[in-house]
């Protein structure tokens, strides 16, 4: 089923062959398996010069849909081929319009659905209108980049508050189409963002985890969709963590506590000023046992406030309100307590 030609394109850099094929072959047949041509192939590899030698024999190419619709457009958007893209656009326009079979997509949606930002960004710089194309559900551009909550010059100034200073005026008009899907993708890139796996995105997080878990199961030019890593977090999961926390945060307390009343080298039993005083308080070793101790008392003891809720209030504007976000913290600051209990140690064993 797999022409010469189809053959050599489908290898990148043959682009020497595929001429001398071109030159010497009386059938320029161009066909391949799952009804895709050479031009599909040269996608497929990657390569622009094998692109450009196709097209300048064969131009009506671009439009040709293999069993899934998918054109070689389509291929190059999904594989992130910024120059493969660029050689094709600059031969057909129309190409940047056709949907797929079974979703509808057009060849910038599923750049975007790949999070490929550079290729979403080479083609609206050339044809902006083609962004108003929607799929089968209604999604439309900035869902998928929403999908991805990608941190990239593109996608953030397209979500920030009330969406202003979008880049391209024709993006403007997709922030609020909702369509089948029923979130618009302000709300989608929201709920994704959003640490919080208990509250009032809950809902929209769990039918969106459902649809991306059904996108994923899709394939273009034999290559899958990319995983979307998305937040989750149970509930069951972070009370562990809070746990762990607490009694690993109880134990410092404790010792460090206990090591403040046994005093390393004992106290002056002498009457006088100084009854009473620790007898290696002009050490070196013992004033940085005392600082370290005492950091790691006062740490132990906010981790432990802290997991019991008592400064949510106090805190609410300077942490943000997450249970996430104040885990990941208490975990760092867990951490800073452990270091200076076991300094603390070492300084106390080496007196």
């Amino acid at each position: 089923q797999e022409t010469p030609l189809y053959i050599a394109a489908r290898r990148r850099g043959s682009g020497r062959l595929l001429t001398l094929l071109l030159d010497q072959l009386k059938s320029t047949a161009h066909c391949g398996p799952h009804g895709r041509t050479a031009l599909h192939a040269a996608a497929m590899a990657g390569d622009a010069e094998a692109i450009r030698i196709i097209l300048a024999e064969n131009g009506n190419l671009t439009t040709e849909r293999d069993e899934d619709g998918y054109t070689p457009l389509h291929y190059a958007a999904h594989k992130g081929c910024n120059s493969v893209v660029e050689e094709l656009l600059k031969r057909d326009v129309s190409a940047a319009y056709v949907g797929d079979k079974k979703r509808g997509m057009t060849p910038l949606l599923m750049a975007a659905r790949q999070g490929y930002v550079g290729t979403v960004s080479k083609i609206l710089s050339l044809y902006p209108d083609c962004c108003e194309k929607v799929d089968n559900e209604g999604l439309n551009l900035l869902h998928y980049l929403a999908f991805r909550v990608l941190p990239v010059p593109l996608s953030r100034p397209l979500f920030k508050c009330g969406g202003v200073k979008i880049a391209y005026g024709s993006v403007r008009n997709l922030m609020e189409l909702e369509g089948v899907f029923g979130m618009t993708p302000q709300e989608v890139y929201n709920a994704l963002r959003s640490e919080n796996h208990f509250g009032k995105h809950h809902h929209k997080q769990k039918k969106i985890k459902e649809l991306l878990d059904e996108i994923e199961n899709d394939q273009v030019a034999d290559e899958p969709v990319r995983h979307f890593r998305l937040r989750n977090v149970s509930t069951e999961s972070l009370e562990k963590t809070r746990n762990a926390h607490l009694v690993v945060a109880a134990f410092i307390a404790t010792v460090t506590f206990a090591a403040t009343i046994t005093v390393p080298g004992g106290l002056n039993s002498e009457k006088g000023l100084e009854e009473g005083t620790p007898l290696l308080i002009d050490d070196v070793d013992f004033i940085a046992f005392v600082v370290t101790n005492a950091i790691a008392f006062i740490l132990s003891v906010y981790v432990l406030i802290a997991n019991l809720g008592v400064l949510d209030n106090l805190f609410s504007v300077v942490w943000r309100e997450t249970v996430l976000y104040q885990t990941r913290c208490i975990s760092g600051i867990l951490c800073c307590a452990t270091i200076a209990m076991v300094l603390a140690f070492s300084l106390g064993t080496s007196m």
